[in-house]
């Protein structure tokens, strides 16, 4: 069948998708029914169960794979999905592709973070970034892992796809402004979102790993660096430096003020916002924003 973003109201739909959220509750009369957020690599859609909500809220678990039955409707402008029958997805789940993929090859991104820590002269930030990149499992996730669950770069190879296109825009800054410190500028490009490989686990969805929701991406990035910076025998004012773009990236960390930041690390912060920005009104919407 057609994913979720071509359902059309008033036609029955069934396949497999996986569930996202799946919440108990209770009608304006008092009587109890399941909402329910499905998604696949389309997107996703809001589902409502009405009759057997409990039984129904035992075969659903959040991030499993499941096949579901029911129709498509209209409500309130938005696509309902009004779900008669669930079961589990077994086997066929593994040949079903339920989160979106980047449309450009990862491997080929990275490729591209490997030239652009080899244009880095810095020798003790070379060694940093060489940490990083070389660093097996790191390099996978890099891969792999998107930035947001359903915002910018939601997909696989969103992170190494987001990071290539910051960093590029840093090396292009540098050009126009030579007392920039380049090599600081692109080797914090490069790194500051690494909190995500530990952020985010890919299962039939992206979960937020217990650390991501509990600590968030800057936070594990700042420990990514740091350890690969004391791998590398960073001297201490270099790390802080490269620390302190990363812990910026997002805005000024509190206490703060904007006052505080090395134009390195507002460099990263605008650059990195332009980024994204770019990208999302690029895409549009987005395909959450229009099924939910």
């Amino acid at each position: 069948m057609s994913g979720l973003a071509q359902l059309t109201p008033g036609a029955p739909f069934e396949g497999v998708f996986a569930v996202r959220e799946v919440e108990r509750r209770l009608s304006r009369g008092g009587k109890p029914f399941l909402s329910v957020v499905l998604a696949d690599a389309t997107g996703s859609a809001r589902g409502v169960i009405f009759d057997q909500p409990d039984w129904f809220a035992e075969r659903l678990t959040p991030g499993a794979p499941v096949r579901v039955a029911g129709r498509a409707e209209q409500r309130g402008g938005r696509l309902e999905l009004l779900i008669s029958h669930v079961r589990p997805a077994g086997e066929e789940a593994a040949d079903t592709q339920l989160v979106p993929r980047s449309h450009r090859d990862p491997d080929e991104l990275f490729g591209f973070v490997l030239h652009l820590a080899d244009e880095v002269a810095d020798p003790g930030l070379r060694r940093t970034l060489a940490a990083l990149t070389g660093d097996e499992t790191l390099a996978v996730a890099w891969r792999q892992v998107p930035c947001t669950r359903s915002g910018h770069h939601a997909y696989i190879g969103g992170l190494v796809e987001h990071t290539v296109g910051v960093a590029a825009l840093c090396q292009t800054l540098c050009t126009w402004h030579p007392r920039v410190d380049a090599d600081l500028l692109v080797t914090a490009a490069l790194v500051h979102d690494l909190g995500y490989t530990r952020a985010w686990r890919i299962a039939a969805t992206f979960e937020a790993t217990e650390e991501g929701r509990l600590l968030g991406h800057v936070a594990l990035g700042l420990e990514i660096v740091a350890a690969a910076a004391r791998t590398a025998e960073l001297e201490d004012a270099r790390r802080l430096a490269l620390l302190h773009c990363v812990a910026w990236h997002h805005g000024p960390p509190p206490p703060a003020g904007p006052q505080q930041a090395s134009p390195e690390a507002l460099a990263l912060m605008r650059l990195n916002a332009a980024e994204v920005q770019v990208k999302s009104r690029l895409e549009g919407p987005g395909p959450d924003a229009t099924l939910l």
